[in-house]
């Protein structure tokens, strides 16, 4: 049966809702190019959404500031045994002093929790990317974010003390690193002692089209990728600002042109998280791409009630045959989070960490089978 035949099998369950076909997911995984796209709902409760710093009657200017303050202070907090020995003490000092403002008994916690459900979702990315046959598609997996955190660069930092892959940010240099989407177009082999062979090693590409906390704009109008938060970050406002400054508005538009041209090539697959489309560029891109017949999309909804507001957000009324918005009632219950109401009542919600166990749960040997 081939790839269109599978990728409309759904088993109706005896509630009657329409339950996802998760193994044909993770087939598509596998064997196709594998494309994420993670929003900020990854990153609670440790970086509040938007909502929560609007819901203060603040302007928009000001719900921008504070929401760039807290994720400041919280990617200081994740870097502080990784940052430059030279400004660790600046670091701390600016880290305590942001935090007075934006913190609570529980921010450390949440900051551990999220950074390992970060981690474990990296690892079983990687485990895809080895086992991923190269004779079919590159061995390389893009994850895109809007997201300025560090939660993934941290992740992908600890991970490469065991793990073998390639990681591109798409810097180039060595004291100064430079960001150029060029480098994104590159891979790396291994070399026979003999040069009688060459192996694609596993990479892992990260495209951040809003910009990073380490983020620092250099002298040539360039963007340098530093170590540590920088005082100054690169970051696009996520409330509509990204047209006012033109250096921005470059580097917000050179990193969509990575997503589409992604999207665009052949057996592409793209799973989506956290992410609702608001971001009115990044919708039209996605419409414009599910014209590629070849392209596969499965965006998972946080809850039930958000499946509509993305259908909204990406001015559909239905899904197009290559696109699924999928709800935690259309999966199995382990695949889920039981969640209470204020008033009692339970509902279900999916996040990355549900999303990790669902591409966990399966022997590698029956998805190449």
């Amino acid at each position: 049966m081939g790839d269109r035949g599978k990728y409309f099998i759904l088993i109706r369950g005896t509630n009657m809702v329409e339950k996802f076909d998760i193994k044909q997911l993770r087939y598509f995984a596998m064997t196709k190019r594998l494309n994420f796209l993670i929003g900020s709902g990854t990153s609670v409760p440790a970086i509040p959404l938007m909502s929560f710093f609007k819901s203060k009657d603040n302007s928009d200017e000001e719900a921008n500031n504070l929401l760039s303050d807290k994720v400041k202070a919280v990617s200081m907090k994740v870097l502080e045994d990784i940052s430059n020995a030279n400004d660790e003490e600046n670091n701390k000092a600016a880290s305590m002093k942001v935090l007075e403002d934006t913190s609570n008994a529980n921010d450390e916690d949440n900051i551990k929790a999220v950074l390992k459900r970060y981690s474990e979702f990296i690892k079983v990315v990687l485990q895809l990317l080895y086992h991923a046959n190269s004779r079919q598609v590159t061995k390389n997996i893009n994850i895109f974010t809007t997201n300025y955190d560090l939660f993934i660069e941290k992740s992908l930092d600890e991970l490469m003390k065991y793990e073998s892959f390639v990681f591109n940010d798409g810097s180039n240099g060595y004291f100064n690193r430079i960001l150029d989407s060029a480098n994104y177009n590159k891979s790396v082999a291994y070399r026979g002692l003999n040069d009688n062979y060459l192996n694609e090693l596993p990479t892992l590409s990260l495209i951040k089209p809003h910009g990073s906390m380490n983020w620092e704009r250099g002298q040539e109008d360039n963007i340098l990728i530093r170590q540590s938060v920088v005082e100054n970050p690169v970051v696009v406002k996520p409330t509509g600002l990204e047209g006012q400054e033109t250096f921005l508005n470059n580097h917000f538009h050179d990193m969509l042109r990575v997503f589409q041209l992604e999207l665009d090539k052949q057996q592409s697959i793209l799973i989506v998280i956290g992410f609702s489309f608001q971001d009115k560029h990044i919708a039209k891109m996605l419409n414009r791409s599910l014209k590629n017949p070849e392209l596969n999309v499965f965006i998972f909804c946080y809850s039930e009630s958000d499946k509509q507001k993305i259908l909204t957000n990406l001015g559909l009324s239905d899904c197009p045959r290559n696109l699924n918005v999928i709800a935690p009632n259309e999966l199995e219950e382990k695949y889920k989070s039981k969640q209470k109401s204020d008033d009692g009542s339970e509902w279900f919600s999916f996040d990355i960490s549900n999303l990790t166990e669902l591409l966990r749960d399966v022997s590698f040997e029956e998805q190449l089978e």
